[in-house]
């Protein structure tokens, strides 16, 4: 018989849906307006290194050229520990795969006065890599100071109700 710690690691690791990076800073430094689900054309070591969960968004940023292509910059993927020659560099360009009308859509939003477009977070859905890109507008620093006090009193009226609960209890 297995013990039941050997039979947990026997189960297959979900990849279907799995979180390999996010980006923390871009929803405390922008108000999120809207959200888009973007493929991102990648290499085979690329994949590896990102099946590894080795991933930083933290630097990163999306620019839109001339010819209407999107790309991701400054995303940092570190080479895959086992590549060859031929392995890839950490913090190039990648293309980010979306519909040609949304990409125009993003394009004539960003053109308005604070408006850009971020990374949020780098996964795999079925298989594939996506990032998922928000259309943000950059907040001051009163709106920030405010969101950090918001969430602070969130967490002390659950901690005060946590309390008086097990008060109550016991």
């Amino acid at each position: 018989m297995f013990t039941e710690r050997q039979q947990l690691a026997k189960k297959p690791v979900d990849q279907r849906n799995h979180m390999v990076a996010q980006n923390r800073r871009a929803r405390h430094d922008y108000a999120i307006e809207d959200t888009y689900e973007a493929g991102i054309a990648l290499t085979g070591t690329e994949v590896k290194s990102l099946r590894e969960g080795r991933a930083s968004l933290a630097e990163a940023f999306v620019s839109i050229d001339r010819r209407g292509e999107m790309w991701l910059e400054g995303a940092n993927i570190p080479e895959y520990l086992n590549g060859t020659w031929n392995n890839h560099a950490p913090k190039r360009k990648r293309k980010l795969l979306l519909h040609r009308e949304q990409i125009m859509k993003l394009e004539r939003q960003t053109e308005a006065k604070g408006y850009t477009v971020v990374p949020l977070t780098l996964y795999f859905k079925d298989g594939r890599a996506k990032v998922e890109i928000a259309l943000a507008k950059g907040k001051k620093e009163y709106d920030k100071r405010q969101a950090l006090r918001e969430e602070q009193d969130k967490r002390e009226a659950l901690r005060v109700m946590r309390y008086k609960n097990m008060r109550a209890r016991g």
